[in-house]
């Protein structure tokens, strides 16, 4: 396709393409707009290497023409995009490339790639920490996915709330707090349970998470509050009836002595196990599978789709495929309260400024250059808490419903 562009000269047509999705996952009510602070990253290091172009040229992928156009390619247009931590609803405009359409076609799997994987984490992952009712979330599903993976979903978990991560590389990466334990099979490499617990709290201290379940729950609490006293940090329980363990834990734990000793569960959990463990006296949520697999939607869905050619609307009409023309600016209205009513897409200019508006787009990248002061994680996680304070009270329901807001097309004036 680039190939035939650049040979029929439509390469260089001033365009602009679009990402939204046309529908949410079934059941979901709002998506969470993540991956955009990876996106900038990866356009600027998005180059054509001298390895790759050769494996092109022997491949016979593409002409020489396209080749040593690839070898100079550098992003030079401009992206706008929804801040990262924004809620998202079918048909919102979340991310805008105005470019050549050569420059710009080339960036739609990079973009897809990084938004898709990222959204669905931050969407699923948002759910979880709704369910937890300010419990901690943990995420710990870096060996249920991709080592690249792995990193970029950490990062969108702690986005949409998660308290922490077991992945190292997303602290180093990114500064997602890090946290950890020890495994079952810490405890049978040792003699017996207790030569596993002295020589953890030995190493680590007393604040550390022993794991109790390796063989029997009771014995192993006793155990653990024996070796590390009662400044014991915490137990994790990863088998079993969780909700009846942790009454038990809790009821144990106090008696001897260890009221502060905090109780962390694990063992495939998903946002609506950590619901029906409200009531349980648990502190915190090891999520694994489910965060990182963005809980049964792996996918945000997001589409990226040709909108504007030559400053003209331009749209696809395909059954059940159907996309709207037009550059597009998103604003968001809110009653009185501040809960949001709706969200609009405006053809026709940028919108006109009204009280209970809020303009969704920001720029991302002028020129091929990423704008000054881009949100830091941290802001983009405050951002995301502030978002999700504003949805209807049906937003934040776990069943199945239809998504809170639909997105509706309006000619500004």
């Amino acid at each position: 396709m680039l190939a035939a562009a650049l040979q029929d000269g439509t390469a260089q047509r001033p365009c602009v393409f679009e990402v939204f999705t046309r529908h949410l996952p079934p059941g979901r009510r709002y998506g969470v707009v993540a991956g955009t602070g990876r996106l900038v990253e990866a356009i600027e290091r998005f180059r054509y290497d001298e390895t790759a172009l050769d494996w092109l040229r022997t491949a016979g992928v593409v002409d020489e023409a396209t080749l040593d156009w690839l070898a100079r390619y550098r992003f030079a247009g401009d992206i706008d995009s929804y801040a990262e931590g924004d809620l998202f609803f079918p048909g919102s405009p979340v991310l805008t490339v105005s470019g050549s359409f050569g420059q710009a076609v080339l960036l739609e799997t990079l973009v897809l790639s990084i938004l898709n994987h990222d959204s669905a984490i931050a969407s699923a992952a948002s759910r979880m920490v709704s369910a937890a009712a300010g419990r901690p979330c943990l995420e710990m599903g870096s060996r249920r996915t991709h080592e690249e993976s792995a990193v970029a979903a950490a990062r969108a978990a702690y986005l949409a709330g998660f308290a922490a991560s077991s992945n190292l590389a997303a602290g180093q990466r990114f500064g997602v707090p890090t946290t950890g334990t020890s495994a079952h099979s810490f405890t049978l490499v040792h003699d017996d349970e207790r030569a596993a617990f002295a020589g953890q709290v030995a190493a680590l201290g007393p604040g550390t998470t022993l794991l109790v379940d390796t063989f029997d729950v009771e014995q192993g609490i006793r155990t653990a509050v024996e070796v590390a006293g009662p400044q014991l940090g915490a137990v994790r329980l990863d088998s079993g009836d969780l909700a009846g363990l942790a009454v038990q834990a809790r009821t144990l734990l106090d008696s001897l002595g260890a009221p502060n000793t905090r109780i962390v569960v694990t063992s495939d959990l998903d946002e609506y196990a950590i619901a029906a463990l409200a009531v349980a006296p648990v502190d915190g949520y090891g999520v694994g599978t489910s965060v990182v697999t963005g809980s049964g939607a792996p996918t945000a869905g997001f589409v990226y789709k040709l909108v504007e050619r030559d400053g003209v609307p331009v749209a696809k009409r395909s059954v059940g495929k159907p996309s709207r023309g037009g550059r597009k600016y998103a604003v968001r209205r809110h009653d009185a309260a501040g809960t949001m009513t709706a969200e609009l897409a405006l053809t026709g200019g940028p919108p006109t400024s009204r009280p209970d508006d809020r303009s969704l787009s920001r720029p991302l990248v002028r020129r091929g250059e990423p704008v000054a002061d881009l949100p830091t994680l941290t802001e983009s996680r405050d951002l995301h808490r502030a978002m999700i304070a504003c949805l209807p009270a049906r937003g934040r329901r776990l069943s199945r419903g239809e998504a809170v807001l639909e997105t509706g097309y309006e000619e500004d004036a």
